[in-house]
């Protein structure tokens, strides 16, 4: 595996609010598998939080239930992405690892 200059930095930046992703994804070496699959990652779970927060705006407590599930098993799945990106692990997440979205 080729390191590059930044990769668990920006790896780990992704994970972290939109900002963290945006400045991640700028500043990523294009070549760098672990930092891309990291920022792919942090890019699906983000936008599965943008899915949570219009879930939680309607008013159903079936759905709300639901959005608390989903939301636990992004939590869970952020610390996993984090944890694999410290470790600089091009290994893909449960769920959604697989889902290439750049």
């Amino acid at each position: 595996m080729e390191t590059y200059k930044h990769t668990r930095l920006l790896s780990v930046i992704s994970y972290i609010t939109w900002i963290g992703w945006i400045i991640a994804f700028i500043l990523r070496d294009k070549r760098d598998k672990v930092t891309t699959q990291h920022v792919n990652q942090a890019l699906a779970l983000n936008i599965i939080g943008i899915l949570i927060s219009a879930g939680n705006r309607i008013d159903s407590s079936i759905i709300h239930w639901a959005a608390g599930i989903i939301a636990l098993i992004a939590l869970i799945l952020t610390i996993m992405g984090i944890i694999r990106a410290v470790q600089m692990s091009d290994k893909p997440l449960p769920i959604i690892g697989n889902f290439k979205l750049f």
